[in-house]
């Protein structure tokens, strides 16, 4: 693992820092205080997650898009999934997600996917950067990046679908933001989506 010399926080001691905040990805940063209310619980709750994935609703892609044209991506932020169909409609996909840790940092709404990156880099937002100084301004694609395998930008400034290295954080809110994956299933996701893709967060 490359270290990031002083000043700049090094790359493990960021990790460490990250894990004490609870990162979910980019840019999406929770709180690990049980008592802060920002996470759930701090268990590992991912075999959990892919157990409950067979409970999770089934949704009809028709009350929420008037055609499938380039596919369709459903966020249900309230169930903590993402719904994907096809174009032809033969084709449909649950997956378990974190979402936002609170509802300022929740954002609702029709978008698109506008780009798709394999191996992703990431940096703070503007607004994380103030907040956290100490963050380095970049990291490159690998183990320690906080977007995993896979990202997916919208057409949103700072909003992505991806993956996370980190799997606790899925089924929770823990993002600042964005919609995190399990590492396979943004794989999965990632091979089925075009640019294009509709999204729909509600």
């Amino acid at each position: 693992m490359s270290k990031l010399t002083t000043p700049f926080l090094s790359r493990r001691a960021f990790l460490l820092s990250a894990s004490a905040a609870g990162v979910a990805g980019s840019p999406a940063f929770a709180q690990s205080d049980p008592n802060s209310g920002t996470t759930e619980v701090e268990a590992d709750i991912t075999e959990t997650v892919r157990r409950n994935i067979s409970s999770f609703r089934a949704l009809d892609w028709r009350p929420y898009f008037s055609n499938t044209k380039n596919g369709a991506i459903l966020v249900d932020i309230q169930s903590r999934a993402l719904h994907w169909w096809s174009e032809d409609q033969t084709q449909y996909k649950l997956y378990p997600t974190s979402v936002p840790i609170t509802e300022d940092l929740t954002r609702t709404g029709r978008t698109r996917i506008t780009r798709k990156v394999e191996g992703p880099s990431w940096a703070p937002t503007p607004a994380m950067k103030r907040r956290n100084p100490e963050w380095p301004d970049f990291i490159g694609p690998g183990p320690d990046n906080p977007m995993g395998t896979h990202a997916m930008h919208l057409t949103w400034k700072y909003y992505r679908i991806h993956g996370t290295h980190d799997t606790r954080k899925i089924g929770r809110r823990s993002s600042n933001g964005c919609i995190g994956l399990f590492n396979e299933d943004i794989a999965d996701l990632f091979e089925r989506s075009n640019v294009g893709t509709q999204v729909l967060l509600i």
